[in-house]
């Protein structure tokens, strides 16, 4: 047998991650990142480009939707409902980064509450579903950057 590739070795780690596995310290500090990310969120609501994504993303519909942070009579299908958050994290430019350098939450939690809005009443997850899948979204991001060479020697390069 040749040796496992790198890419059926990280879907087999990120497969393999449960609920089990967070301890006290990592619950703790995804609470935190979570509540940074929304307040940064929440704010972001604020800014010229937050209004402009979101006028842009009217037009699109669906049965399926999330919330848009802040607006709670605004709703769009879960992938624009994403993004839109996403911007608005990201706007600020106050969310929390990871070395090598990535905004690992603002990428994830819109994606993660976008989802879970869209699942039906009866399969709603659980909050400790909720942390874990974020975790898996911050480990897959801080792992594909570390097979990036973009990413490589980034404090050097600024």
């Amino acid at each position: 047998f040749p040796s496992q590739t790198v890419t059926g070795n990280f879907a087999k780690v990120i497969h393999g991650l449960n609920a089990n596995q967070l301890t006290d310290q990592v619950i703790q500090r995804s609470k935190r990142m979570i509540l940074d990310t929304l307040g940064v969120g929440l704010l972001g609501t604020s800014t010229e480009i937050f209004h402009k994504v979101a006028q842009y993303s009217k037009i699109y519909s669906s049965d399926l939707s999330s919330t848009i942070w802040g607006h709670l009579d605004f709703r769009l299908p879960p992938l624009y409902a994403a993004f839109v958050n996403g911007v608005a994290v990201h706007s600020m430019d106050f969310d929390d980064t990871w070395h090598p350098a990535t905004h690992p939450s603002g990428a994830v939690l819109p994606a993660l509450i976008a989802l879970s809005e869209a699942f039906p009443q009866k399969k709603k997850i659980s909050g400790l579903d909720l942390l874990l899948a974020f975790n898996v979204g911050i480990e897959v991001q801080g792992r594909l950057l570390h097979f990036s060479r973009e990413a490589r020697n980034i404090p050097r390069r600024y």
